[in-house]
């Protein structure tokens, strides 16, 4: 198991497949994109499998979800969930996405054996879509979520972040959209992951201005806290219905003492925590013979060196120095 000195246990792995991206997101990246990962530092296709299949069988990983950097850049993506797919035990086995590729490969991920997917979506307005994105590409990540529920990834999530003055008042737009169609939305604070270190804690919309505005238009009963377990959503039922809308509130009401997940680098490191400042190499160790029996030890000795929290929640909180394309989210 991946225990933590804590008495918490890594279940939920997230693996980056690649810091690059098609999008340059103002939260995320400068216009001009990063100083990407070499090829050679990149894990291979093979090393992130055997990585993978260390976690699911050796130390009680369930849940895998591949991130960037947008994951669908990567070429040997399709091939990877296959593989992953046939492990034993059988993880379950998610997809972190902009939506940009999904109209041509969901079909083909969901056959190799990908069970969901959650694309980011800030805003169904082209011009806005444009300008938090720097791309004109909002017809592509619609096209990609038609496909992911026609190809039966379901259910179908959108991540939505809100920027003040930007999208901040499409938020009941945004759920009634998704409402319509049976995607589940959830709105995600800003966090401070960005290359360029621009976050700023006064600016960002909060989850409780998020839930005022949600208000405007809808009813909102809070869930039980009981069914929400490791989940770092809080989740609301909308107007006494089927429909729910979650909010994650990774800044203001952090969900530390319940965090299950453990992260794997493109370029093979072990981060026991999204905010971390320091990483564990597993690929040095990996490409130096390592077996799985050593390769196991590290990880645990990672993950039991995790600390109580991110400290995220405190205004003397320190943003790692890796942005977020290269942590993978």
């Amino acid at each position: 198991m991946l225990l933590d000195s804590f008495g918490r246990q890594a279940v939920d792995l997230r693996v980056s497949l690649t810091d690059r991206c098609n999008l340059r997101c103002t939260y995320c990246m400068p216009e001009e994109g990063l100083s990407w990962l070499a090829k050679p530092e990149l894990l291979t296709d093979e090393e992130i499998v055997r990585l993978v299949g260390i976690a699911v069988r050796d130390l009680g990983v369930r849940e895998v979800r591949f991130t960037g950097g947008e994951p669908m850049l990567r070429p040997g993506l399709v091939g990877i969930v296959a593989a992953c797919a046939a492990l034993e035990p059988r993880p379950e086995l998610s997809l972190t996405t902009n939506g940009i590729g999904l109209g041509r490969t969901a079909a083909a991920l969901r056959e190799a054996g990908l069970d969901r997917v959650n694309v980011s979506l800030d805003t169904l307005d082209p011009e806005t879509f444009h300008t938090l994105t720097r791309r004109r590409r909002l017809q592509d990540v619609l096209d990609g979520l038609a496909a992911a529920e026609e190809a039966g990834l379901a259910p179908v999530k959108l991540n939505a972040v809100l920027m003040r003055g930007v999208n901040d008042h499409e938020a009941p737009d945004l759920l009634a959209w998704c409402l319509e169609r049976g995607y589940e939305l959830r709105f995600i604070e800003q966090m401070p992951l960005d290359a360029q270190h621009g976050w700023d804690r006064s600016a960002m919309i909060t989850a409780e201005e998020i839930l005022e505005r949600l208000g405007t238009r809808f009813t909102l009963t809070p869930e039980p806290s009981a069914r929400r377990g490791a989940a770092p959503a809080e989740r609301w039922v909308v107007d006494g219905g089927a429909g729910r809308v979650g909010v994650i509130a990774s800044v203001t009401r952090p969900f530390c003492r319940a965090c299950d997940r453990t992260r794997l680098t493109a370029d093979g490191q072990v981060r026991n925590c999204l905010f971390a400042t320091e990483e564990s190499d597993l690929r040095a160790a990996l490409r130096s013979g390592a077996d799985d029996a050593e390769l196991s030890a590290l990880w645990r000795a990672a993950m039991w060196g995790k600390k109580a929290g991110a400290g995220i929640d405190n205004p003397e909180f320190h943003q790692p120095d890796r942005p977020m394309s290269a942590i993978g989210g």
